[in-house]
């Protein structure tokens, strides 16, 4: 079992940077043995991924249209995962969430019904 909570959201203008936070309660499996990813869901679309970290070595993988701007970075001693938002743009506005997969579902999960542990989200706007 693990326990996410998601924070640091907030609105800012295009251009601007915010960095996400999540922080994880773990019972069970180490935190090791999950991947972490951000996802986000704008007003009547559906939840995308937007970036991961792997369990089996740390490594980075995001999506095509946050590639350059956004980092993810994991602590496994601290049990948290960060994501820094660069050079934002309107159209990341959206309920970004922090969820974790298991490693059985490989070791760089994409898709939403991988991630079984969500963070209960946080609002990003950004203005143009």
């Amino acid at each position: 079992q693990i326990q996410l909570a998601d924070s640091g959201g907030g609105l800012m203008q295009a251009g601007g940077t915010l960095r996400l936070s999540c922080a994880a309660s773990v019972s069970g499996p180490s935190f090791n043995s999950y991947s972490v990813g951000w996802f986000r869901q704008a007003v009547g679309k559906e939840r995308e991924f937007v970036a991961g970290t792997s369990w089996s070595d740390g490594s980075t993988y995001y999506s095509d249209s946050v590639e350059g701007r956004f980092t993810i970075s994991r602590d496994n001693a601290k049990k948290t995962v960060n994501l820094l938002m660069d050079s934002l743009k309107p159209e990341d506005t959206a309920v970004y969430y922090c969820a974790a997969a298991y490693s059985a579902w490989g070791p760089r999960p994409r898709r939403v019904v991988q991630f079984e542990y969500w963070g209960q989200g946080t609002q990003v706007t950004v203005s143009s």
